[in-house]
């Protein structure tokens, strides 16, 4: 796993090792040790949740710098959905924040929004011709698929084989350049992702659905918010560029894309603790009448996502105002627009969980563990570093801890050297006793 490239790291001098996040992670990915915090990289989704959870901002979801737009002759920018509900929509509308990202430097501006649109219409017709496994899992959410790729590989087989909106909407974005500008190649033109979390920088540095993104680099929302503020203080008569409606500005909050499937057996579920709840459920066959489940891990879909700036319940007020502004679509969804649409690489199973390669020596480590794991109290309090005592009794068989991190088994072993001690003072010979008679 160590060319895995992973979008949240660590800032080890802001680390307290003060245990917050290690309860939080999802995958077990994170322990403490040496007073620092440990990301475990073959276990981390990229999810975010240890960057909500660090009070002392130690985990850092990174993304490109914009210095990289220099790298190519021609630059387009894919504007997240999100991205509109950060602004106040009554003065900056999407037709200003799609003219202030051309005044910034992008030379073509293409609505993530429309891909949206169009893995709507994919999925639909996907549905309507495969009607043997229900649900299917939306696949636009890289932390989940990932997650499903770790914690549930059963339901790997469920995951939407449609690429997600960023993908489609890139090849799209570059094919409609050079469309209109003829005499540019494709490798002359970078696509960037503008982007509410780290998800994303992580699937186009290890892609999922194709075996290399058409995406060349990813910028976070909060490195754009004030250039974009400043351009748009400055329109007056924005560019007619717009390219979606309502129904792909939806897909920025939770049930926006399964409000847009042809079935009214449709579960929308946010918060990645929340999510594993519904796939173990589903993985325990306890949810048979759903055709579809659009699953994010940030609260509130991508308007919760750690690299956004406004307070989420707000954007989640102006994504109401867009319904009543705009149609459901600008334009119907063509046959070029579709072609491609679907996976080139199918996701595979993350083993985590293997302790030995020899199956024979796995099996035994799993015997230690059990065995260890019934000498721990049970009370998975995050004190000796791990978040949960069977996550200890793994690292204990794995030679990455020992027994006495578990500060109740350290208790107990100080306490029965101590009562060894008296009981080995009271045998000492006269000679050494000096309490005894004489002296």
């Amino acid at each position: 796993m160590s060319d895995y490239f992973h979008s949240i790291v660590l800032e080890e001098e802001l680390c307290k090792g003060c245990t917050n996040c290690i309860k939080k992670c999802p995958t077990d990915a994170i322990r403490v040790q040496s007073g620092k915090a440990r990301i475990m990289k073959e276990r981390c989704i990229d999810c975010g949740e240890c960057v909500r959870t660090c009070p002392y901002k130690a985990k850092v979801a990174v993304t490109d710098p914009l210095e990289k737009m220099a790298d190519f002759k021609y630059t387009i920018a894919l504007p997240a959905p999100t991205l509109y509900l950060q602004y106040d929509i009554s003065k900056f509308g999407r037709d200003k924040i799609m003219t202030a990202l051309k005044m910034i430097g992008f030379d073509y501006v293409y609505e993530v929004a429309r891909g949206a649109e169009i893995v709507t219409k994919a999925s639909n017709i996907y549905l309507e011709k495969n009607k043997d496994t229900r649900p299917m899992i939306s696949s636009a959410c890289p932390a989940i698929v990932r997650l499903i790729q770790v914690r549930f590989p059963s339901l790997i087989p469920q995951i939407m084989p449609i690429k997600s909106p960023m993908e489609v909407s890139a090849d799209n974005a570059r094919r409609e350049f050079c469309e209109k500008n003829p005499g540019v190649t494709p490798d002359e033109i970078g696509v960037f992702f503008i982007s509410p979390c780290a998800a994303k920088m992580t699937s186009v540095r290890n892609p999922i659905e194709v075996s290399r993104s058409a995406v060349n680099g990813v910028f976070s929302i909060k490195s754009l918010y004030f250039k974009l503020l400043k351009q748009m203080g400055k329109i007056k008569e924005p560019l007619n560029i717009l390219q979606a409606g309502f129904s792909g500005v939806r897909w920025a909050t939770i049930g926006g894309e399964a409000k847009g499937i042809e079935s009214d057996k449709i579960l929308y579920v946010d918060g990645v603790q929340n999510v594993i709840k519904i796939l173990e459920q589903l993985e325990d066959d306890k949810l048979t009448d759903v055709d579809f489940i659009e699953a994010a891990a940030c609260p509130g879909g991508c308007l919760g996502g750690p690299l956004t700036v406004e307070n989420m319940y707000v954007a989640r007020t102006r994504n109401f105002r867009f319904k009543s502004m705009l149609p459901k679509l600008l334009k119907e969804v063509t046959d070029t627009e579709l072609e491609n649409t679907g996976f080139e690489c199918s996701p595979e199973h993350i083993d985590v969980a293997t302790l030995d390669e020899d199956i024979t020596k796995a099996m035994q480590k799993l015997r230690d563990m059990e065995e260890l794991y019934q000498m721990l109290p049970a009370l998975d309090c995050g004190a000796c570093g791990a978040p949960t005592c069977r996550a200890l009794s793994e690292d204990i068989v794995r030679g990455k801890a020992k027994l006495t991190d578990c500060v109740f088994v350290l208790k107990d072993r100080v306490r029965n050297l101590a009562k060894e001690m008296m009981e080995l003072e009271g045998l000492l010979p006269p000679t050494l006793d000096n309490k005894s008679e004489g002296r």
